[in-house]
């Protein structure tokens, strides 16, 4: 195949190419700090993107922006493209869309509660079991309800609601805990400062957005701003799984296309996987191996293979690994089961070459016909079109101005939802109590008005008793609906027998 066809990635004893055919399997980006990962990163996402394929990738360290501006020329640079016989290059940036949880320095990307749902949501959250089940009880009463539950204020209501009424509740839902309910709603507290309150809501990110080309037919590269949101990361690697899992939800089934239609880079992916209970990790495994039929590429970034689970990592078909360091019998651990992962070369020793690789040198190993993993080769990493490094905040500006989605995202939408519902029902509720108060007090006050002109004329009549002057009072109140509740429940201890 031709370069346009396959993707370049390097040089080894020869050109070493990914099948795009192939990369519907996966892959794994691995290697300690400043081996080159970004880099690296860099160069895949806009190779696809050159052959139509949209991406999706999170810039962590605020340094992968550069790839929507054109390359700069160096010495080292020019050297490594004439080493792989690239001659026919340009230095240009590619169709960029930048995307901010904080909506600081992309657009905003909101989801709503409802789409989360209860189970990423108390990963979320890091509720216990009991806190998910009082959680999992607030979405199925919102959905019984009818209500929507879109933003932080909504899901606060709903609890609160619960709490209020969980004598009410307890026959159809179960026991609603008062003091779990508090400690959810302390951790939604701690969530909102974090950024989620600007991440809950709408317009919500619809994934066709996210999956589109520009004019040229080239795919868009999503470039999520995670520089903050990293120092959140029990947030980060959420969002980033609840995209996974919209993906695998929501797209249709397509086998094994000739190149992927989407392809999602998950960088610093040990994130994922800690902490994590055994059951999320199994629902994790289960979307990374089916989502390859919906026609999308997983890519995940982290320092170590070990960072990942083996039932995660048997997946990952196309490997690069970057250098390692075994200052220590746990690096050294690391390496042994980093290098155990390639198909050996009789040329070298993987796991002393993982040690000695410079810094944009990795090992690779790709699927190959019938989906079997090549010989692992020392491989020149190709560099990237676009710029190694930031674009500046008027670059960045200019790419914002130029996206197709400012108009759609830019602008928060709040909608009537459980919020605005359960506080009109309790606005009206409140009315309606304070009138029965008012018609009961008045009642009574037209009682006493009564009784007192009764005694001013002499006194009450032989046949007035007690009872019957109460009763000639409570009946003139007869009209309104409280008037009726009284009378029934009074009659009904006053005359039986």
């Amino acid at each position: 195949m031709s370069d346009q066809e396959e993707i370049l990635l390097g040089l080894g004893e020869k050109k070493v190419y990914l099948n795009p055919k192939y990369a519907n399997r996966h892959g794994l980006i691995a290697g300690a700090t400043g081996t080159g990962k970004t880099v690296t990163l860099q160069m895949m996402a806009e190779s696809f993107s050159r052959i139509g394929v949209p991406v999706f990738l999170a810039d962590v360290k605020g340094d992968v922006s550069g790839i929507s501006q054109p390359g700069n020329t160096h010495p080292k640079v020019e050297e490594r493209f004439k080493m792989m016989q690239i001659e026919d290059y340009r230095w240009e940036g590619n169709p960029t869309v930048f995307w901010d949880l904080y909506g600081k320095k992309g657009h905003p990307i909101r989801a709503t509660v409802s789409d989360m749902g209860p189970t990423l949501l108390a990963r979320l959250l890091d509720l216990n079991e009991t806190q998910e089940g009082i959680l999992t009880i607030a979405f199925a009463l919102a959905d019984d309800e009818g209500m929507l539950l879109l933003d932080m204020k909504d899901l606060r209501t709903m609890l609160q609601h619960i709490a209020d009424h969980a004598k009410e509740l307890k026959a159809e839902y179960g026991n609603v805990s008062a003091a779990s309910v508090g400690a959810i709603q302390r951790r939604l507290l701690v969530i909102e400062r974090e950024g989620g309150k600007k991440f809950f809501g709408e317009p919500m990110l619809e994934l066709a957005d996210l999956m589109s080309t520009n004019a040229q037919g080239r795919g868009r590269i999503n470039v999520l701003a995670a520089d903050t949101l990293i120092q959140s990361p029990r947030l980060y690697s959420t969002f980033l799984l609840w995209l996974l899992s919209e993906l695998f939800e929501n797209l249709p089934e397509v086998g094994d296309p000739d190149k992927p239609k989407f392809v999602f880079f998950f960088d610093e992916a040990h994130l994922l996987f800690n902490d994590a209970p055994k059951a999320l990790v199994q629902k994790i495994e289960q979307v990374v191996r089916l989502i390859r039929s919906k026609g999308v590429g997983v890519f995940f970034i982290t320092q170590s293979p070990s960072d990942l689970p083996d039932t995660v990592l048997a997946q990952l078909g196309n490997r690069v690994q970057h250098a390692l360091r075994a200052f220590t019998p746990r690096d050294q651990k690391h390496v042994r089961a980093a290098a155990d992962t390639f198909r050996p070369n009789p040329k070298f020793e993987t796991r002393e070459a993982i040690t000695q690789m410079g810094v944009g040198e990795a090992l690779v190993s790709v699927l190959q016909s019938k989906g079997t993993p090549s010989i692992v080769q020392k491989t020149l990493i190709k560099p990237p079109f676009s710029r190694i490094g930031p674009a500046n905040p008027g670059e960045r500006k200019a790419v914002q101005g130029d996206s197709p989605y400012g108009h759609k995202y830019d602008e928060a939408v709040d909608r009537q939802s459980a919020h605005e519902m359960l506080t009109q029902r309790a606005e009206q509720a409140a009315v309606e109590a304070e009138r029965a108060a008012n018609e009961k007090a008045a009642a009574k006050e037209l009682a006493k008005k009564e009784a007192a002109a009764r005694r001013k004329k002499g006194g009450s009549r032989r046949g007035d008793s007690v009872s019957d002057a109460f009763l000639k009072s409570v009946t003139r109140s007869i009209g309104s609906q409280v008037g009726r509740k009284l009378i029934r429940g009074i009659l009904g201890s006053l005359f039986k027998g």
